[in-house]
């Protein structure tokens, strides 16, 4: 009996999130809609003219997203990242400590620094669109892999944005390959389309033969296969990954369970915001893999608790609405 479901490795940072209007973009020069690295005082300057009495803090990143959710569900998760020894790197923390995920962050090896941020700007549209500082968890390495926590698990999740340093990438291998060589399966997400966009050669080092299970969205599929179409890229993705999933928003997912493909319905929802949706979609699904659900059975606890997401704020779900969403599974 491995005593951790999923360890996940990623960039650990404090999510800001506030409501903008589309005009904010244009005024402050930021693109809509995509992840962007900024410096700190790009950032800061942002911050500037925000409301931030108003935004809403988390602790965060993909991968983080992901094993909370995993968490809330009532798995067992294991986060590697890294934070510094500031206010924001000890709010991290605490906050993972608050959603059940163990993790390789203590008060002693806090590193000096400054603790990873994004900004989350989410418009009427329910799109979100990120700015983010990535601060010391940009120096992320293979020295912080917890080796001990993937040998003790079903599966390692590689978040995709580790990709933009050669030292993230490294980590991603080094992770990998310390997971295969110890019989754990392998998950990794592309993140955004701007991982596959920018950093295609590098993501298909790090993904090397294949991997166990890879979760993306439409844009990411076709980018990745450099197909024009879902159909043609699906099968593409085969040759990479053993199962994969592959989100469409408001049209569901579907999924690729090694041998057939599985559609799984949208559940209807009024959205206000998509932050969070793929890293739910993401824990959900590896929560039901990991506990006796099929692979349809996990698609659809996904898929209910991405509809739910994306109606509120934020991308965390509260406890009991983990618990609604299982009991709907299984009445």
């Amino acid at each position: 009996m491995k005593k951790y479901d999923v360890t996940g490795i990623g960039n650990a940072l404090v999510d800001i999130e506030f409501k903008v209007k589309d005009q904010f973009f244009a005024d402050n020069g930021v693109e809509k809609g995509l992840m962007t690295l900024v410096d700190e005082d790009r950032q800061n300057a942002l911050m500037q003219v925000i409301n931030t009495e108003q935004a809403k803090k988390q602790c965060g990143g993909s991968a983080g997203n992901t094993v909370i959710a995993l968490s809330q569900f009532g798995g067992k998760s294991y986060y590697s990242c890294k934070v510094a020894n500031d206010e924001l790197g000890h709010f991290y923390m605490n906050d993972m400590n608050d959603a059940g995920v163990s993790h390789n962050l203590n008060e002693s090896n806090l590193a000096e620094g400054i603790t990873g941020k994004c900004l989350v700007m989410v418009t009427e549209d329910a799109e979100r669109t990120m700015n983010t500082f990535l601060g010391i968890t940009e120096t992320y390495s293979t020295a912080d892999v917890d080796e001990v926590a993937i040998k003790d698990s079903q599966y390692l999740y590689i978040e995709g944005y580790l990709i933009t340093s050669e030292n993230g990438k490294q980590a991603m291998i080094h992770a990998k390959k310390t997971a295969e060589e110890n019989g754990v399966k392998v998950a990794l997400t592309f993140s955004d389309p701007a991982m596959v966009k920018y950093f295609k050669d590098p993501m298909a080092e790090v993904i090397g033969a294949s991997v166990d299970l890879l979760f993306a969205n439409e844009e990411e599929a076709m980018t990745f296969t450099g197909k024009d179409n879902l159909l043609e890229a699906r099968e593409e993705l085969k040759k990479v990954a053993k199962h994969f999933v592959i989100t469409q928003g408001k049209n569901g997912a579907m999924i690729f369970d090694g041998d057939t493909f599985i559609d799984i319905e949208p559940y209807a929802t009024t959205a206000i915001d998509s932050n969070g949706a793929g890293d739910m979609f993401a824990g959900a699904f590896m929560y039901g893999i990991t506990n006796g659900h099929s692979y349809a059975s996990s698609g659809k606890l996904a898929s209910m608790a991405s509809s739910k997401i994306v109606s509120q704020y934020g991308p965390r779900l509260q406890w009991h609405e983990a618990k609604d969403i299982l009991a709907k599974l299984n009445p």
